[in-house]
């Protein structure tokens, strides 16, 4: 799950780590309100949007004056913005953080991951802060440097210094930092963070160590104990399938071919789309129905596959194995008949009850192409659609 800067900086400041002093505000008024509220002769009016790359698209606006800040934000809200995260359809501008400009004398970059290689997560920071750390980690290697943590002792303190020497931090700022890099650590852990990520990290002229930008994401597996974050969903930033997905318990991601995808497992899913590419076609999404799905679900997964216009074909690809043949059988039979299907659907089937699974399928009556094999499978369907 994704939140805005604005909700990430609230989080980080529940737990000690030092963020702008901002608020939120969604029309030019509230704009204009939040800016009188700031000790600051510069205000920063920053987009809020699920995606990186906001300051190279305008996104970022630097007001030194309360008209400009009307300026601004009136150009700001209802706008597409397009970043290079976004695609070129863009993200609107529901809201903005007006938050107090910052004398900025460094940037850095600091950020925790999990290392499934080790099972740790892993504390990174470069001095190379405010570019993007794909291109850092490109161009220059050199400039990263790592701590794994150990899960029973937590970040250590010495780690978190040797990493603040490491990026050239200021000797006199050196316990700051190693401060801001443990309180940041606490949120990964105590909140259930996928990635936390602050870029850039800066050091300010009356000697403060802040967090200048914020991006946290959080495990969706862990929503049921972080109710708290749950609630700072915006589902204004979601696909709408998407959301219809995740309250039926699917994993669903659109993807811009023509050929509906349903499987269970995320590792078959990606061979399922793999192998449609291999022979000629386009994938038009990611669904994943489990590994318990019920008839229900692949009813409902069936219509979430088909509220998408660009489908023009579906290719239902299962493996049983906690999962029976025959229950997805009897699920896609009567999606089958509720929709009205008139697109070229191919199933293929493998695992538990399986002969059972193809029995109701070939007596079902309807025009449903059963596959031998997974390329078999992706082969018709590809066919069929073009």
């Amino acid at each position: 799950m994704n939140i805005h800067e604005y909700q990430s900086k609230d989080v980080l400041r529940e737990y000690g780590v030092n963020v702008p002093n901002g608020y939120v505000a969604y029309t030019a008024d509230e704009a204009v309100e939040a800016a009188q509220k700031l000790n600051s002769d510069v205000k920063v009016v920053k987009a809020q949007i699920h995606a990186g790359g906001r300051g190279n698209a305008g996104g970022v606006k630097l007001a030194k004056s309360v008209d400009d800040v009307r300026t601004y934000a009136e150009e700001l809200l209802g706008k597409q913005l397009v970043t290079h995260q976004t695609g070129s359809e863009g993200k609107e501008v529901t809201r903005l953080l007006i938050e107090e400009g910052s004398d900025i004398q460094s940037e850095y970059y600091v950020g925790l991951v999990l290392d499934r290689a080790t099972s740790r997560i892993v504390m990174m920071a470069s001095e190379e802060g405010g570019t993007e750390i794909e291109e850092v980690a490109s161009e220059s290697p050199e400039k990263i440097f790592k701590e794994v943590i150990d899960p029973v002792v937590g970040l250590a303190g010495y780690q978190a210094r040797r990493l603040a020497f490491n990026i050239n931090m200021p000797d006199e700022l050196i316990g700051k930092a190693a401060k801001f890099m443990m309180g940041l650590y606490d949120v990964y852990v105590e909140k259930d963070c996928s990635i936390a990520e602050i870029n850039p990290l800066v050091t300010t002229g009356d000697g403060q160590v802040m967090a200048l930008d914020a991006k946290l994401n959080f495990d969706d597996n862990a929503m049921f104990r972080q109710q708290d974050l749950t609630e700072l969903r915006d589902l204004s930033e979601e696909d709408d399938k998407e959301i219809e997905a995740s309250k039926s318990g699917l994993s669903y991601v659109a993807l811009d071919g023509n050929i509906g995808c349903m499987v269970n497992g995320a590792g078959l899913a990606m061979s399922t789309m793999d192998i449609i590419k291999h022979y000629g076609g386009d994938p038009a999404n990611f669904l994943d129905v489990g590994g318990g799905a019920t008839a229900e679900k692949v009813t409902e997964a069936f219509k979430i596959i088909l509220s998408d216009s660009s489908v023009k074909g579906i290719f239902v690809n299962i493996f049983g194995g906690i999962m029976k043949c025959d229950v997805i059988a009897e699920g896609v039979v009567e999606a089958t008949k509720q929709m009205g299907l008139e697109i070229p659907l191919v199933v293929r089937l493998e695992g538990t009850n399986v002969e059972s699974g193809k029995q109701i399928l070939d007596e079902s009556g309807l025009n449903i192409t059963s596959a031998a094999s997974m390329a078999d499978g992706a082969e018709k369907v590809v066919s069929a659609v073009k």
